[in-house]
């Protein structure tokens, strides 16, 4: 009988690389895969990490492929962060790259090399649930990595074909795999957030790759009152308190930011509290579509301590989220995403923020 095959996203980190490790040791048939994403003066993103997946792959003895994805990441990935910015939002690009590129094309590719599943060294778990006959996506066991939240657009389909090796493992435990076996990525440190933007600067990057986003503007104060200028829209987010301008006897924190009037809108800490929102393209992943109204756990960024809420639908697949509590700097564009226990119920991005007193 012949091993299944299976292709891991293998970007040079310890968690692929041990991802690809374990897969072997369960006899699966491992190839990995190197993802081309992103390239800038005539080097790609992530080329020492090419170099680190490649010495991993020799150790385990297993090929490596190069994928050149960078139309398709740029297109699907970097368009969609730029637009979000231009749009006065803030944008997930992680998400949306699981999405699009990690489980989208690779699956897409697992097809043609007649492979059954693709895997992953993200820290969640997937589970057949016999009673509702669907698969469950829940989060990981270590509590501080787990990375459930940035699955939510995964289907059905996807699910059935995916793999989290590290799913029951904690970072430590991944680490010890690792260093016990050899791996020459054991040490290595986390790689940063966002892959595509090298200098952790997201103004010179939107500066470099999009000019024309970026305009100056006003800043107001609640009552419309100019009390300040920036230099674009995109360098704000809600709940931000850099690059205000000062000489105000309390702090000030972006509240709204207006796309029409290319204007920041601030006020003080308690205006930025809210306790509704408005979320779209809901993705359900463990349950069937709710008939009716429910309560769950509300995670409205992935660091941000989850909320109990009621959820119900206002239809056109945009749902209603009232917290019991209100909650801080909740902020269009980012994802919301809501629980049950452990079991990623759906999720969706934050559409509207709802304030007392407001439509």
């Amino acid at each position: 009988m012949s091993k299944e095959r299976v292709l891991v996203a293998m970007s040079g980190g310890v968690d692929s690389s041990t991802a690809a490790f374990l897969l072997v040791k369960s006899g699966y048939e491992v190839i990995g895969i190197n993802m081309k994403l992103w390239e800038e003066g005539g080097r790609y993103c992530g080329l020492n990490n090419a170099e680190d997946a490649r010495r991993v792959a020799h150790k385990l003895s297993i090929p490596l492929y190069t994928l050149d994805l960078k139309k398709e990441f740029e297109k699907e990935v970097v368009e969609y962060f730029c637009q979000e910015y231009l749009n006065a939002r803030t944008p997930n690009p992680c998400i949306v790259c699981n999405e699009k590129i990690k489980f989208g094309v690779l699956l897409e590719k697992a097809k043609q090399l007649d492979a059954s599943f693709v895997a992953t060294g993200h820290y969640a778990r997937v589970e057949p649930n016999p009673f509702n006959q669907r698969y469950s996506l829940k989060r990981g066991r270590d509590t501080k990595k787990e990375q459930s939240y940035f699955l939510f657009p995964l289907s059905q389909q996807q699910l059935s074909r995916i793999i989290f090796p590290l799913s029951n493992l904690t970072k430590k435990e991944v680490r010890q795999i690792a260093a016990d076996i050899k791996l020459p990525v054991h040490d290595k440190k986390e790689s940063q957030e966002i892959c595509f933007i090298t200098q952790k600067d997201y103004n010179e990057f939107l500066k470099r790759v999009k000019p024309e986003f970026v305009r100056p503007g006003l800043i107001l104060d609640k009552s419309g009152k100019v009390v300040g200028k920036h230099s674009g829209i995109h360098l704000f987010t809600i709940g931000q308190r850099k690059r205000l301008c000062g000489g105000r006897k309390k702090p000030a924190y972006v509240i709204q930011i207006k796309k029409e009037e290319n204007a920041i809108v601030i006020g003080e800490r308690e205006d930025i509290y809210a306790q509704s929102m408005d979320v779209s393209k809901v993705n359900w992943v463990s349950i069937p579509e709710p008939k009716k109204p429910f309560y769950a756990k509300v995670k409205i960024r992935y660091q941000h301590p989850e909320a109990l809420a009621q959820i119900y639908p206002l239809g056109g697949g945009k749902w209603r989220v009232d917290f019991l509590r209100p909650q801080w700097a909740i902020t269009p564009g980012q994802a919301a995403v809501f629980y049950e226990g452990d079991t990623l119920l759906g999720g969706g991005w934050i559409e509207k923020v709802i304030r007392q007193n407001t439509t």
